[in-house]
């Protein structure tokens, strides 16, 4: 097919130092279509050699990079999102490809990835420090941000674009250097955007990028190299819990962003036709798997029934297909192992006296594919009301009161985003202040921005990407006291 032609102009090799090499050991790692579950392509496994070699390539570029002008580092961020949009086509199929996503899911993430370099680009130029006099008149305080140094990303699968580049593009308009390692399912959109950037004038070693099947000793490693100052990860909680120990060791700088449970309040006086096209897109964004969707659906009882028919009516609706196929609005999941974890939750749900709307069992296809599925009724100790479903599931609960659906809401390890829709601004405000989230989209299905600062409270994770406050992650703090 002609989409898979593109697979000959991406390298498949580590990138270290400038230099598309070889793992030192030879081996390879098989990339899969999860639309048909066929071996499409194969990259290099990096060895711990490997790893240490890429800390070092960044490293000795870190001088270079840090010392070069703001105004030239924008620059050539600015060119990155250019030509990421030039080639906007071809990464969203890449993307659609190796991850399975909808080509439009797959357009919307190539925009989205693109504009935190233009984002950055701008604030490259505005990272400003402090001047003040101090309280005692004795001497000025100046306040300085520098690079923070080599920083180590590592990024999931469910958008290989977007969060490569909401790591990559603060890191560098900070200063900083980087190695990032992307998820092994989805490498070729990985080295693809790294071309572009070296296309764009990004300096060599200043982005380095490996591919390893063996995540834990590899990140480890570089972890405990000294020259290593930043790790920013995007994963699962229970996977951040342990880099953190890991981190410990030798005090590096973390930013987290982990996982969800996200709850959608919907109360009685909602705009039904508004509720439901929001959760549409907080559910149905990336088939479901994004950290961000729509977990569990609370609905206040006077509409509950009626929103559940329609959400039910709007899933059922959607054309299930291979990602990169005309019309298809709901590709695969990523792999068999998802596809098993989706079907237990939804089977250990409909055990416990959940009600199935519509879906519910893996279709018999080649590749990975699970239906839009709704539940109704679920109750609170089902598996899918705790668990992160990270699929095309939705699971519908009901509330009577407003405190009761802000302590179930509540009720969870988790704290990175809550819907809420409510004609009354009022409760809308009231209620989104209670929620302990970090983020909030009342009565907005989707939240994520470049200029909005991304990220959760409680086991979802620590810091922020986006906005102001995502150069800051990638910045040291130094207080110059001066006399004069």
């Amino acid at each position: 097919m002609g989409i898979r032609s593109h697979l000959a102009g991406i390298p498949t090799d580590l990138l270290i130092g400038g230099a598309w090499r070889p793992g030192l050991t030879g081996a390879r790692l098989d990339v899969t279509d999860p639309s048909t579950g066929a071996k499409i392509a194969d990259v290099a496994d990096a060895s711990i050699e490997d790893a240490l070699a890429a800390v070092a390539a960044a490293h000795d570029a870190g001088p270079e990079w840090a010392a070069t002008p703001p105004r030239r580092r924008s620059e050539i961020l600015r060119r990155c999102f250019e030509l990421m949009l030039e080639r906007k086509d071809f990464l969203a199929e890449i993307i659609s490809l190796e991850n399975g996503k909808a080509l439009p899911d797959a357009h919307g993430e190539v925009a989205y990835a693109a504009e935190f370099f233009r984002w950055f680009s701008e604030e490259a130029v505005r990272l400003t420090g402090d001047y003040a006099t101090a309280p005692s008149g004795a001497n000025r305080i100046i306040v300085q941000h520098q690079p923070i140094g080599v920083c180590v990303l590592v990024t999931p699968w469910n958008f290989p674009a977007a969060m490569a580049t909401r790591k990559i593009a603060p890191a560098l308009a900070a200063g900083c250097t980087c190695v990032l390692k992307p998820a092994t399912e989805t490498p070729l959109t990985a080295f693809a955007l790294a071309a572009i950037f070296a296309e764009a004038g990004v300096p060599d070693g200043v982005i380095n990028v490996l591919t390893t099947g063996r995540s834990g000793p590899l990140v480890s490693a570089m972890l405990h190299d000294p020259r290593v100052r930043k790790l920013s990860f995007t994963g699962s909680t229970e996977v951040g819990r342990r880099l953190l120990h890991e981190a410990a060791d030798t005090v590096i700088s973390c930013s987290m962003e982990l996982g969800g449970n996200a709850p959608f309040i919907v109360f009685d006086d909602a705009d039904l036709d508004k509720a439901i096209d929001g959760a549409m897109v907080a559910k149905m964004r990336n088939g479901g798997e994004a950290c961000t969707a729509a977990n569990r659906f609370l609905v206040q009882e006077g509409i509950q029934h009626a929103f559940a028919a329609r959400l039910s009516e709007r899933m059922s609706a959607l054309a299930v297909g291979p990602g990169y196929a005309v019309g298809t609005e709901c590709g695969p999941v990523i792999n068999g192992g998802a596809l098993r974890r989706i079907d237990g939750l939804v089977r250990d749900a409909v055990a416990r006296g959940a009600i199935l709307l519509t879906g519910g069992a893996p279709d018999d296809r080649d590749g990975f594919y699970y239906p839009p599925t709704v539940l109704s009724g679920v109750p609170d100790d089902a598996l899918i009301s705790t668990e992160e479903i990270f699929g095309p599931v939705a699971a519908i609960a009901s509330f009577r009161t407003e405190d009761e659906a802000i302590a179930r809401a509540n009720g969870t390890e988790y704290g990175l985003i809550s819907y809420v829709f409510t004609a009354d601004l009022a409760r809308g405000m009231r209620v989104s202040e209670k929620l302990d989230s970090g983020m909030i989209g009342l009565n907005r299905g989707v939240v994520s921005d470049p200029a909005a600062p991304f990220g959760g409270t409680k086991q979802s994770g620590l810091g922020r990407e986006g906005g102001h406050h995502g150069i800051l992650e990638f910045s040291e703090v130094k207080y110059i006291g001066v006399t004069w």
